[in-house]
């Protein structure tokens, strides 16, 4: 059974909301962020990436910068940029992005189901990333991101949302970057209901991107039930905000490889190895995979076309058999001597939003000697791997369009 709980928002005025819609605090880096809030002093980037408000050359993980995140969402409230609901609400997020469309309930999740498992996961969470969500919802005192996480589409739950987006928006605005973004407020009572309800139907719910904001408020919620001797499961902290999509409205895209070198291989002799472990063809025009097994590579001006044959794809292993695996179980690590995806500096990850141009721009500009591109991880796959309590290679899975932060925060007092 899943929990999934309205909440008392802390939301833009409809005034202000494309003004303090902002990227995530992941997807852009504190230059651009600089730059972003320089033009608009109410973007959500000065709590989120709040050390634009500090000078240059200060630590995005120092303390001052936490703070100013807190006094930054503060000013925001009391000058009336933000408000708080009067009563806990759900609210159903629409993005569209070109022709395509999903529909999202905002609430909350509680903390004891990711700690049990009834939230699954399918990554690992790197510490230092984990440790600085940590320290921001902590000191701010509020979760000021979503998780993006997905359920396994039920006609008791979508049948609720098709109804209530027949009614007005209370936020409609197409961002800067094409997407649009809807929001409905659902405060009847009856309605309410009918969310919770169906969602007790369920037996699980998945992250679907988010996986360092959710540990890290799980380890906050950890630290005031030790620190509250009057604790007594009804806190705020003990549950998360998150925006809870269908599974098949969720779009992922392909998460593309580029490596530095060729790990010291003359161009035929990297062929020649590659050759040994695929199929190539010399014309790959179309640069993007069409289905499993097939990768797209591009080296020194040209495109190949890569395919693995069917009789080495057992099924056996749902982890071993993701495209991202048998990159590099089969070239990555063999060929080119990539060990650790991780880790290696020689290997840059490239999310597919920005296509193949991109892949092509890296290696002619002679910084990266090859690209590969991929077919996308699908949500099947993602949910079969986490129903098997397994986790996925780094960086398996792009999702687009990115949920926007700023439109929902939840206070944790």
């Amino acid at each position: 059974m899943v929990g999934v709980k309205p909440f008392r928002a802390v939301r833009p005025q409809r005034q202000y909301v494309k003004d303090v819609a902002s990227y995530p605090y992941d997807v852009i880096d504190s230059r651009e962020a600089r730059l972003l809030t320089r033009e608009n002093a109410k973007s959500f980037l000065r709590i989120v990436k709040s050390e634009v408000d500090s000078p240059d050359d200060i630590a995005a993980d120092c303390e001052e910068v936490y703070e100013r995140a807190r006094e930054n969402l503060y000013t925001f409230l009391s000058e009336g940029t933000l408000f708080r609901d009067e009563k806990a609400c759900f609210y159903i997020y629409r993005q569209r992005m070109g022709d395509h469309v999903q529909y999202g309930i905002v609430g909350c999740v509680d903390v004891a189901d990711y700690e049990s498992g009834v939230i699954k996961r399918h990554e690992l969470t790197r510490r230092d990333k984990e440790a600085d969500r940590t320290r921001h919802i902590d000191r701010v005192g509020a979760q000021t991101g979503p998780l993006y996480l997905t359920y396994r589409a039920t006609e008791a739950i979508d049948s609720i949302v098709r109804e209530i987006v027949t009614g007005d928006p209370e936020y409609d605005f197409t961002a800067d970057d094409g997407i649009g973004h809807s929001v409905w407020v659902v405060d009847d009572e009856g309605t309410i209901e009918g969310i919770e309800q169906g969602f007790r139907q369920l037996d699980s719910l998945y992250i679907a991107d988010g996986h360092h904001r959710t540990a890290a408020a799980a380890t906050v919620a950890r630290m005031r039930r030790e620190a509250n001797p009057a604790h007594n499961g009804t806190e705020e902290y003990n549950r998360i905000m998150a925006v809870v999509f269908p599974h098949d409205q969720l779009m992922i895209m392909d998460y593309n490889r580029v490596v530095r070198d060729l790990g010291g291989l003359g161009e035929e002799e990297f062929l020649d190895k590659v050759r040994e472990r695929f199929t190539v063809s010399g014309d790959f025009s179309r640069r993007s995979p069409r289905r499993h097994g097939e990768f797209g590579m591009y080296l020194k001006g040209r495109w190949y076309g890569l395919r693995i044959e069917k009789k080495d794809l057992t099924g056996d292993d749902p982890v071993a058999e993701l495209d991202v695996s048998l990159l590099q179980d089969n070239l990555l690590r063999p060929v080119l001597g990539i060990d650790d995806p991780r880790g290696d500096e020689r290997l840059i990850f490239v999310g597919g939003i920005r296509g193949m141009d991109e892949l092509e721009k890296l290696v002619n500009s002679g910084e990266y000697a090859v690209a590969f591109s991929l077919y996308p991880t699908t949500m099947d796959q993602i949910m079969q791997i986490a129903d098997r309590g397994e986790t996925m290679p780094p960086k398996s899975t792009w999702f687009e369009p990115k949920l926007r932060s700023g439109m929902f925060v939840h206070l944790l007092d």
